[in-house]
């Protein structure tokens, strides 16, 4: 794989969770209050919160994304050797793909702080 590919392949979703992080603290921030009630203030802290929860699914996608192509093949090749060690394999790559998981549901916890 070229480095300028490579480069497209990790960089890409950290600016889409970045620009996701940015437009939802944006979004929040011009949301209308109801009549009466305080208009809501965005502070800093909603922003970096927002921009927290971007980083960490753009960071555990790429971590995942690593580690299912290394586990992922090297599960596919054993298969073909051994069809008995399928269970094993499925185990290896799932642990891959709990990474993903894990960061979904911090960025869950900080959406939910905002």
């Amino acid at each position: 794989m070229s480095r300028r590919r490579l480069y497209v392949f990790l960089f890409l979703p950290l600016f889409a969770g970045l620009f996701a992080a940015a437009t939802a603290s944006a979004l929040a921030a011009m949301s209308p209050s109801p009549a009466g009630a305080e208009a809501p203030r965005a502070t800093i802290d909603t922003g970096m919160l927002a921009l927290g929860a971007g980083i960490a699914i753009c960071g555990a996608g790429i971590g995942a994304g690593i580690g299912i192509a290394g586990s992922g093949s090297a599960a596919i090749s054993v298969l073909a050797e051994k069809p008995e060690t399928f269970f094993r394999a499925f185990i290896i790559v799932t642990l891959a793909e709990a990474i993903a998981i894990y960061g979904l549901i911090v960025a869950l916890l900080l959406w939910l702080k905002i």
